[in-house]
């Protein structure tokens, strides 16, 4: 069997048209057509049906894809670890992060990874939904509190809390006496459950329990931090987000969320052997969090 042919195949296969595939592998849509072709008539079977405006799996095309291209990836890497060794990372990285992470931490860390690894063609897409490394084409996937994932493999290069943020001028909440809870008007998301309270520890303090009412949800962590800023109410924000706004004074920190920390795991797929690329992107990565800390100089 023609491995290139079989590489080709496996592109389309991924893409669903000869036109993406052309795109993302730089071959043109005749050469791939032509691969497939020769591809399905040495195994001497159909692997695509192809109409007018789409591109259809046979069964046999499906199995084949299913059981070629996590050892295709696996073979590129393999040539790719003993022909460059530990030579200088070169090549195209694909990298998919949160939209919040990406916007306050990865620019600079972006920076310093482009600079100390100039051959690297790096490109960082902020996204909140949960992507397929393969079918998506991405080496390397961040993630918030991921869920075991047998298909992911990857180590947690960060942590970090969630604070309890209103706006400077907002008065902190008193308990009443004979009150468990307190009243706070709240920015949410529109994903929080309805009902759910704040547990919020202070230093030196018992744990007070705030009850967040507002009318206001909205769909972004960067859009509650923009409404609190704005002094719409008080929030549960991330503190690599809302870090620099308190230092600066532009909000007020009233305590800690209680709750286990947030943490942010940097994953790859588990088929794929670890490229250069792909390490060299990690350390500077946990070189930026030595301590597993946000900082906001970062």
């Amino acid at each position: 069997m023609d491995l290139q042919a079989l590489a080709d195949f496996n592109v389309v296969a991924t893409c669903g048209s000869f036109s993406r595939a052309a795109r993302r592998s730089g071959r043109s849509k005749a050469t791939l057509s032509r691969r497939v072709a020769e591809l399905e008539q040495s195994l001497g079977v159909r692997l695509l049906d192809r109409g007018a405006q789409s591109l259809r799996m046979t069964e046999e095309g499906r199995a084949l894809h299913e059981h070629t291209h996590g050892l295709l990836s696996e073979i590129a890497e393999a040539g790719e670890a003993v022909v460059l060794g530990a030579a200088t990372p070169r090549g195209r990285l694909r990298v998919s992060a949160p939209v919040v992470f990406t916007h306050v931490a990865l620019p600079g860390i972006a920076a310093r990874f482009a600079r100390a690894y100039p051959e690297v063609q790096l490109e960082i897409v902020a996204e909140d939904r949960k992507v397929d490394l393969v079918e998506d084409g991405y080496d390397l996937v961040i993630r918030i509190d991921p869920s075991p994932d047998e298909c992911l493999v990857g180590r947690c290069f960060l942590t970090d809390e969630r604070l309890i943020v209103p706006p400077r001028d907002m008065p902190k909440p008193l308990p009443k006496a004979g009150h468990d809870e307190v009243t706070v008007n709240a920015v949410s998301l529109n994903t929080a459950t309805p009902g759910a309270t704040w547990r919020m520890e202070s230093a030196g303090k018992n744990a007070q329990i705030l009850r967040p009412e507002g009318n206001l949800r909205l769909s972004s962590l960067l859009m509650v931090r923009e409404a609190v800023l704005a002094g719409a109410g008080a929030a549960t924000l991330p503190r690599l987000l809302v870090a620099a706004d308190i230092e600066a004074g532009r909000l007020a920190c009233w305590g800690i969320h209680a709750g286990p920390p947030v943490e942010i795991w940097a994953l790859q797929n588990s088929r794929r052997l670890t490229g250069t690329r792909v390490r060299a992107f990690l350390d500077v990565i946990e070189k930026s969090f030595p301590d597993k800390l946000f900082l906001p100089s970062i």
